[in-house]
């Protein structure tokens, strides 16, 4: 098998994010096992607002060409209103099947309080959709400001947690999910 590549997409736009922070730190343990990785920072790219008859606006065909490339991807959102953020919906608004059927994919949620969970129920079903191979470990990072500081993990255990989620991104890169799932049958897209 050749080297593994893994992508994360940072669904913030925040200049101090730490889901930019746990992203880079889950990336080091992708490259410490054998990955090559690709930090996708939506700040860097042009995308605006999805519009299906405009699937090729801004930067959306290096976006798709990124993550297409990709073995593993990896999703990191912070956690607004119990969801994944916006950013976020925007960009895998410009991708398909063809970005992500039978990819691996790793989720991680960030939040200023303690219960991040449900963004990644949210983007576990987008996933399904997608028929995406969604890595059982999930990594959640509560309490996100005494969690990081100065770009830093400075708690161990979420630190250890998310780093297992790049790990994972590596070991799974390939594996072949079978069957497809219900909800990939039923989202075959917008084109109405």
């Amino acid at each position: 098998m050749s080297e593994p590549h893994v992508a994360a997409i940072a669904g913030s736009l925040r200049e101090d994010s730490y889901t930019r922070v746990a992203l880079e730190r889950a990336l080091r343990d992708a490259s410490a096992a054998g990955a090559s990785t690709d930090l996708i920072d939506l700040r860097e790219l042009e995308l605006p607002v999805f519009d299906a008859d405009a699937r090729e606006a801004g930067d959306a065909p290096e976006l798709t060409r990124r993550i297409r490339e990709a073995d593993s991807i990896l999703l990191g959102t912070p956690v607004y209103h119990g969801s994944y953020a916006a950013p976020l919906k925007n960009a895998l608004d410009y991708c398909g099947f063809d970005e992500f059927e039978k990819k691996t994919v790793g989720l991680l949620a960030v939040a200023g309080g303690s219960f991040p969970i449900t963004a990644l129920d949210h983007l576990r079903s987008v996933c399904r959709a997608l028929d995406c191979w969604v890595i059982p470990h999930q990594a959640a990072v509560p309490r996100a400001s005494t969690a990081i500081e100065d770009g830093e993990f400075v708690d161990s255990d979420l630190e250890a947690r998310v780093a297992t989620l790049g790990a994972d991104a590596v070991q799974y890169a390939n594996i072949e999910p079978e069957p497809a799932s219900f909800e990939s049958e039923e989202n075959v897209g917008a084109g109405d």
